[in-house]
């Protein structure tokens, strides 16, 4: 680990205390000089590091910074299981993990980025991942599953993201059909899982779970054509507080991997029904070519998406897509 992100760590486990340039220098078998320089890195970077006279360096408490201890200290049952890594910058952290399970890296390994510069969405499109203020983050899995069921690892994220939110944050979302999760009528989080077919076993050689949650607006604001769209757990950082981020991290995968030990059990569908955005609604629903005004009735046990038709058709969807403008 570079020097810089070891300080990183060191005020980041000492967050709202003063420690010493000596005492981090001893610690890290580093000059003071060094540490004054990775000080002054961090703080180029925009991480706000307070120097207190005769005291040390203080990590302000106005940060939210993601860390492995950080996440770690709020894992419960399955710590020893995961491996997790942070970047500062990756393309898409789906795209390098895909790049790591097929060079053999084990199920469990998780890898989170502060920015991504090419994040995905569904069928192709860009995910809006800016530097600071949300979590991007990427689970490696090599289920044991027939491929038809591999849907229920993105059914099953979405309920563990819902329930990761409203527990540190208060707040109850709801999922959008199939992948989404809705805070105010707005988009905080897109799901995204990525599967390549072993073809001897008709089983997944891995599964990619790829989850962005938008926990505070960006720096530099919303791009104009997301704002009426796209929303954030927390108004601002005040309001989330200190290791948020860290917290949020670790609740989902606490909740995620209890799911995913009995993923075929569905244990997590009947949360995922009582959380669903759409029942009750008129919507717009598209697949490839078709596209038709349905009312959604509710989710079913396989989460299908039970609707009607216009004229009074029943239907149950297990694929494409649906909008609230109609």
């Amino acid at each position: 680990m570079a020097l810089k992100q070891e300080v990183q760590r060191i005020l980041s486990e000492n967050q709202g205390s003063s420690i010493s340039g000596e005492r981090m220098a001893e610690q890290l078998s580093v000059s003071r000089n060094a540490i004054w320089k990775a000080i002054k890195a961090l703080q180029a970077e925009g991480v706000e590091i307070l120097a207190v006279t005769n005291k040390g360096y203080c990590l302000s408490e106005k940060n939210d910074i993601l860390t492995v201890s950080g996440i770690k200290s709020h894992l419960k049952r399955y710590n020893e299981k995961l491996t997790i890594e942070i970047r500062d910058l990756v393309s898409s952290t789906n795209t390098v993990l895909k790049e790591m399970a097929e060079n053999g890296m084990p199920e469990g390994h998780i890898l989170i980025a502060k920015e991504q510069t090419a994040g995905k969405g569904r069928k192709g499109r860009k995910f809006f991942s800016p530097k600071d203020g949300s979590l991007y983050m990427s689970v490696l899995l090599r289920p044991q599953i027939r491929m038809e069921e591999a849907l229920f690892i993105t059914t099953a994220a979405a309920v563990s993201v819902a329930r990761a939110v409203e527990d540190t944050s208060g707040k109850v979302p709801a999922i959008k059909w199939v992948n989404d999760i809705f805070l105010n009528e707005k988009k905080i989080c897109g799901i995204l899982t990525e599967a390549s077919v072993n073809m001897e076993t008709g089983f997944p050689a891995y599964a990619v779970l790829g989850i962005g949650v938008n926990i505070y607006p960006p720096r530099d604001g919303m791009p104009k054509e997301l704002g009426p769209i796209a929303g954030t757990v927390f108004n601002s950082f005040y309001e989330g507080g200190n290791n948020y981020g860290n917290r949020l991290a670790a609740e989902i995968l606490n909740y995620f991997f209890e799911y995913y030990e009995n993923l075929t059990q569905k244990t997590f569908m009947g949360e995922y029904q009582r959380r669903s955005f759409l029942t009750g609604r008129t919507v717009t629903y598209v697949s490839g070519n078709v596209k038709r005004r349905i009312t959604v009735l509710g989710i079913d046990d396989n989460a299908g998406l039970i609707a009607e038709t216009e004229d009074g058709e029943r239907i149950i969807l297990d694929s494409g897509e649906v909008s609230v403008k109609l």
